[in-house]
C-alpha cells in the first residue's frame, strides 16, 4: 500500500498527516496563512517533506466551502476567502507534482465514520456536525450525495418553526446566545456553562437546553423520513455530552406519538472520530476519487 499525504485546511490552522500502511501518522500543524501565495508556499514545503521522508504518491485534502468535485473549484464561502472560485485542485497538483483530491470537510468527516468509525457497518448514513451552526453530509450507497447545487447535507438551513433554522435553535452556541440575551443584566455564559446551570436547576437554562433538544429531534425526525438512512451520526463538541442522544431520543419519541404513522425510530449514535476525522476522510475520498477516475 502506497503512502498518502493528507491536509486538513481550517480557518485557524492547517493539519497534516501521512496515511502509512493504513495507519495515520500526524505531522506538525501550522497556522493558516493570510495570503494565497503564503498558502501555496507552506503547503508545497510540507508536501515536499512528505515526499522525501515518506515517499507519498498523492495528496488528499479536506477543505471548507462547497468543493466541486467535477471542476476542482471550491465554491461558496468560508473563513479563508482566497481558496475560492478558481481551479485550486489543479493548481496544487501542479505545485506538488502529485495527484490531488479535494472534498468538503464535513463530507470528509462523514467518510471517515463510514469507512472505519461509527458507520463502518452501514452503506447509508446522515452525519450532523453541531458547532456554531449545523452542517453535515449525506451518504447513500457509500457515496457522498452532493446535491444539484452542492448543498447536500446543509441541514442547518432547514426551518424548525416559522422563522428559526436548525442552526439557530439546535446548537449549544444558540443556547448560550438566547440565555445571555434574556438575562438582566446581560450575561456572557458559554454553551457548556448554560448546560451546567440547567443541571443545577436553573429554569431558564433548562428551557433553552430543552429547546435545543427538541429542535434537533425535529430535524432528525424529518431527515429520517426524507432520506431513510440506516444511521444518523452526530459530531461536534456537543456530541461528547452524555445527555445529548438520550434527551434527543426522548423528544423524537414525543414526535412519533403525535405522528402515529411514523413507524421507524431513527438510530442516533455519536461520532467515533474527533480531530482526526477530516484527515482520515480525505484519505477515503482520495481512494474513491481515483478509483472512479474523476480527477
Amino acid at each position: 500500500m502506497s503512502n498518502l499525504g493528507l491536509i486538513d485546511i481550517g480557518g485557524t490552522s492547517i493539519k497534516f498527516a501521512v496515511m502509512k500502511n493504513g495507519q495515520l501518522e500526524k505531522l506538525e500543524p501550522v497556522k493558516t496563512p493570510q495570503t494565497l501565495e503564503e498558502f501555496y508556499q507552506t503547503l508545497t514545503a510540507k508536501v515536499n517533506t512528505m515526499k522525501t521522508q515518506y515517499q507519498i504518491t498523492g495528496v488528499g485534502i479536506s477543505s471548507p466551502g462547497a468543493v466541486n468535485k467535477k471542476t476542482g473549484v471550491v465554491e461558496g464561502a468560508s473563513a479563508i476567502p482566497y481558496i475560492h472560485n478558481f481551479e485550486i485542485q489543479q493548481a496544487l497538483s501542479e505545485r506538488f507534482d502529485l495527484p490531488v483530491s479535494m472534498e468538503n470537510d464535513a463530507n470528509c468527516a462523514a467518510l471517515a465514520e463510514l469507512d472505519s468509525g461509527a458507520g463502518k457497518d452501514v452503506s447509508s448514513l446522515l452525519f450532523l456536525i453541531i458547532g456554531t451552526g449545523v452542517g453535515g453530509s449525506v451518504i447513500i450507497n457509500h457515496q457522498i450525495w452532493h446535491g444539484a447545487h452542492l448543498f447536500g447535507g446543509e441541514f442547518g438551513f432547514t426551518l424548525v418553526d416559522n422563522k428559526n433554522t436548525l442552526s439557530n435553535l439546535a446548537t449549544s452556541v444558540g443556547v448560550a446566545q438566547r440565555y445571555n440575551a434574556n438575562s438582566k443584566p446581560v450575561t456572557n455564559y458559554s454553551g457548556k456553562e448554560v448546560f451546567d446551570l440547567a443541571d443545577h436547576g436553573d429554569a431558564r437554562a433548562q428551557k433553552e437546553v430543552q429547546t435545543m433538544y427538541y429542535s434537533l429531534a425535529k430535524g432528525i425526525y424529518n431527515l429520517q423520513y426524507s432520506f431513510d438512512p440506516e444511521l444518523i451520526v452526530l459530531g461536534g463538541a456537543v456530541s461528547n455530552n452524555p445527555h445529548l442522544i438520550p434527551e434527543v431520543e426522548k423528544e423524537v419519541e414525543k414526535i412519533r406519538k403525535v405522528v402515529k404513522i411514523a413507524s421507524i425510530k431513527p438510530e442516533i449514535v455519536p461520532c467515533h472520530y474527533t480531530d482526526e476525522s477530516n484527515l482520515r476522510g480525505a484519505a477515503v475520498d482520495f481512494a474513491q476519487t481515483y478509483s472512479k477516475g474523476e480527477a
